[in-house]
């Protein structure tokens, strides 16, 4: 059954959407007697600030990390009571500064070491850029909780997860894509939008309430017959066991 469906404008990222869809279901399914728990979706919706606002929430994300989360460099041992980094050679590659990335728009903190440090450094080339003099990157602001996530993930539960989000919430929007009319809508404004979403999903659960239904009736239809069955059946078995019980004692006679 569909329990939320909202239209949204395509200038932003479905991870910027994720907290007013999670703010909206968990009250609704609140009122209904129901606890939000787990959240399942694709890499779209991934991003360290979604992650910190579900472990926040109190529910568990399983959410694959996208391509644009970075840890630490290769080769680099991260201190995390210190907040630095160790090279291969054993130099301190200190924290300056966080900040938000134009690109991406996720916060970030910046790693950079000195250039006195690497100057000497025999695996410089190896290390640094063409025009670099120092050693500097950044990694993502929720560094913990990416690697929490990520372990969920590819645990033997969230392989399980995956399964149930492939086989009960794909299908659904490939039905109301392909069968609903959601594949292409032409209306104007996103209100209109919403509107057609809306009826879209309503369609989707009334069939989903008829098919349950229809199966409730067979499965009620099928007890009755039993039971008929197994009235007919012992009233046949009295029946022949009184009939065989005159004849003896008419024979006895």
């Amino acid at each position: 059954m569909i329990t939320d469906i909202q239209a949204y404008h395509a200038d932003k990222k479905d991870s910027l959407c994720l907290e007013d869809i999670i703010n909206r279901l968990y009250k609704r399914l609140w009122r209904s007697g129901f606890l939000l728990e787990n959240c399942i979706a694709d890499t779209g919706y991934s991003s360290g600030e979604v992650y910190a606002y579900l472990e926040k929430k109190g529910i568990t994300s399983f959410i694959p990390p996208h391509g644009t989360y970075k840890g630490g460099p290769e080769g680099f041992i991260y201190h995390k009571k210190e907040d630095y980094y160790q090279c291969p050679k054993g130099k301190i590659i200190p924290f300056k500064k966080v900040f938000l990335d134009y690109r991406t728009q996720t916060k970030k903190k910046e790693y950079r070491g000195s250039s006195k440090l690497c100057k000497t450094c025999p695996i410089k080339n190896q290390c640094l850029r063409k025009t670099a003099k120092e050693k500097k990157f950044s990694v993502t602001y929720y560094q913990e909780e990416y690697e929490r996530d990520n372990k969920r993930v590819n645990s033997k539960k969230g392989g399980y997860m995956k399964g149930k989000r492939q086989s009960t919430v794909e299908p659904v929007f490939g039905t109301l894509t392909q069968f609903m009319g959601l594949r292409k809508i032409n209306t104007l404004g996103i209100k209109q939008a919403n509107k057609v979403m809306h009826v879209s999903a309503m369609a989707y659960n009334l069939k989903k309430y008829l098919k349950f239904i229809k199966k409730t009736i067979k499965s009620k239809a099928k007890t009755i017959n039993t039971l008929f069955l197994i009235k007919l059946m012992f009233i046949g078995f009295i029946y022949y066991f009184l009939s065989h019980s005159k004849l003896k004692t008419a024979y006895n006679y």
